[in-house]
């Protein structure tokens, strides 16, 4: 199965001018080291940069610019897209470079250069764009220029530039996502390039070039000193050689690499773990509580573990085997109180399972059940407990998509931890192509939001609804909509009943902020956990206005109905009546 892979040619003069002061860079990570699953997750990367003529610190700018993206963009976590990853090392840049330029310089103008960028991960080219140092893109006998030059003409020969890295606090960057195809070539050039040589003789040498893209890059500068540009003279060519393309029997095979484990009885040891007794069975997964007999011992003990092994029914399944793997992959890279942890990573397996801590307890579930009145603070406190796991989460732009009470356990301490992250939608992955393709429904019905059943992705708001239905059961013992079936869930109707209709004690304003976190309009729901809790914590008097001047039938339909019946039966008694007399 062929990787990633592309040739770059890069070639940089300062021209007539003194000093140069573009900047550019490149980077593949090796296949050969342990970059190589970089290649993968986070792609190939090409910048380049220009300091703004009249900037004191241009040279410094564009090159602190190209280098630190490089160096930061491998440096976010797997699951940010390339967007979210890119955005955030840019803004923070820009910061600094404004900063530097104050302070060094005193002006706004210490500091400045413009920025271009072409990251490709799997089969999608993003691209960075500020300033007016420019990206083409050559697919066959068409060049095409993806990116718009910032730049402001006050006359023909008198412009200057509109957006830049370092010229003001705020940034706005344009970013654009477009598919790859093999063979594309990328250009990308300072406007020592694009100012002098136009685009048919820019075409002319990448068609003549397109197998040396180090030649065609070296003649497009010759082309500008050629024109007499009066300029540095930057210029970066990158072909595509291949494109990853998913092979299912490879694929298959690199997930089936550790055979199923057998079934497992008390007293059975596998790679040092020595099984208890068995937690939970289904016709998907069994769960065991282990000793790990080869760690360092708890207070004398040996270190309790959980260890959850795959179905045999689902041995030549590969959707089932990589949403297995999935989970493992997810729980190793959070860190939270709130979430459960990932062990055993310290020791090679013989076969395909995962562990878990062992948290000694109770689900949320049970704890529901056997606490059917509990107070608000009670129930403010577990919706803050679950809510910090969910941003630890959210912050690695991941949507955990199954959330509910007996996904959350409860231990000795009266910590809540969030389980079961194998319907995790990981933002960073979703860009990377597969073969395996996940479509059913990955949550429970009753606690899922109502998009997942139009067919639409689930974003941060998806995780609000579901907490907000958790927030409005454990207070009410009952569902905002009722049992919900996964099969009509399509079709239902989601008319909310008022928590206040089941429990009398919940405040209005409580019962205003459940209504808006399990909105089925998603768009009408809260956008951020803080402004969930918040509300949840202390009346917010505009959204407490804003339902109470709802019409009643929207408000609380049920009410409504009971109120137009009772209407319908003093008009019929007092017929009755009428006629008796």
């Amino acid at each position: 199965m062929p990787n990633l892979s592309v040739t770059i040619g890069q070639t940089s003069i300062a021209g007539i001018k003194p000093e140069n002061e573009d900047f550019l860079g490149s980077y593949i990570p090796s296949q050969e080291t342990d970059d190589a699953a970089q290649l993968e997750s986070k792609g190939i990367t090409v910048a380049i940069a220009d300091g703004m003529s009249g900037s004191d610190g241009g040279k410094e700018a564009s090159q602190v610019s190209v280098s630190q993206f490089l160096s930061d963009y491998y440096g976010t976590p797997e699951s940010w897209t390339v967007k979210q990853a890119a955005t955030k090392i840019l803004t923070a840049l820009n910061t600094w470079l404004y900063s530097q330029g104050q302070q060094k310089y005193g002006t706004a103008k210490g500091m400045v250069t413009t920025f271009s960028a072409v990251v490709i991960k799997s089969q999608t080219a993003h691209l960075f764009h500020v300033g007016d140092s420019r990206i083409y893109r050559l697919r066959g006998k068409d060049l095409v220029q993806l990116t718009r030059d910032h730049r402001v003409w006050i006359t023909n020969d008198r412009d200057y530039l509109s957006r830049a890295m370092g010229i003001d606090t705020h940034l706005e960057i344009d970013y654009r996502a477009t598919a790859v195809q093999e063979g594309d070539i990328y250009l990308l050039t300072t406007d020592g390039i694009h100012d002098f040589v136009g685009d048919k003789e820019i075409q002319e040498i990448l068609e003549t070039h397109k197998n040396n893209p180090q030649k065609a890059s070296d003649s497009l500068v010759k082309a500008a000193t050629a024109n007499e540009c009066d300029d540095n003279i930057s210029a970066q060519v990158l072909r595509v050689d291949y494109l990853p393309e998913p092979d299912k029997t490879e694929f298959y095979e690199q997930l089936t690499q550790l055979p199923f484990p057998p079934d497992l009885k008390a007293g059975n040891v596998i790679d040092g773990y020595k099984i208890l007794r068995e937690l939970n069975a289904s016709s998907r997964s069994q769960v065991y509580l282990a000793e790990d007999t080869l760690s360092e011992k708890v207070n004398g003990l040996p270190r309790k573990v959980v260890i959850k092994t795959p179905s045999v029914n689902f041995e030549d399944d590969p959707s089932y085997i990589d949403l297995f793997l999935h989970e493992e992959w997810v729980a190793k890279r959070l860190q939270s109180p709130h979430l459960i942890k990932v062990c055993g990573m310290d020791r090679k397996r013989t076969f395909l399972y995962s562990v878990v801590e062992y948290v000694q307890g109770q689900s949320l579930k049970q704890w529901m059940s056997d606490n059917p009145k509990p107070t608000l603070i009670q129930v403010r406190g577990t919706v803050d407990q679950i809510a910090r796991g969910l941003r630890a989460m959210h912050r690695l732009e991941m949507i955990h998509q199954d959330l509910k009470p007996d996904n959350i356990l409860l231990d000795e301490f009266n910590t809540l931890k969030i389980i079961d992250f194998g319907s995790t939608k990981i933002a960073g992955l979703a860009e990377i192509k597969s073969v395996v393709e996940h479509n059913e429904i990955v949550g429970t019905a009753n606690y899922s939001a109502p998009e997942y059943f139009k067919g639409e992705s689930g974003t941060n708001r998806s995780d609000i609804y579901s907490l907000g239905v958790i927030a409005y059961e454990t207070l009410t013992g009952k569902l905002p909509y009722g049992e919900i079936s996964a099969e009509r869930a399509s079709k239902k109707k989601f008319n909310y009943v008022s928590a206040r209709q089941y429990n009398p004690m919940v405040p209005d304003w409580i019962d205003a902020c459940l209504r808006k976190a399990v909105h089925p309009n998603p768009e009408k729901r809260y956008g951020l956990l803080s402004e969930f809790l918040s509300d949840f914590s202390k009346p917010n008097q505009a959204l407490l206005d804003r339902n109470n001047s709802q019409p009643l039938l929207e408000r609380n339909p049920l009410a409504f109905w009971r109120g137009v019946a009772f209407i319908q039966l003093i008009i019929i008694l007092l017929l009755v009546f009428k006629f008796i007399l």
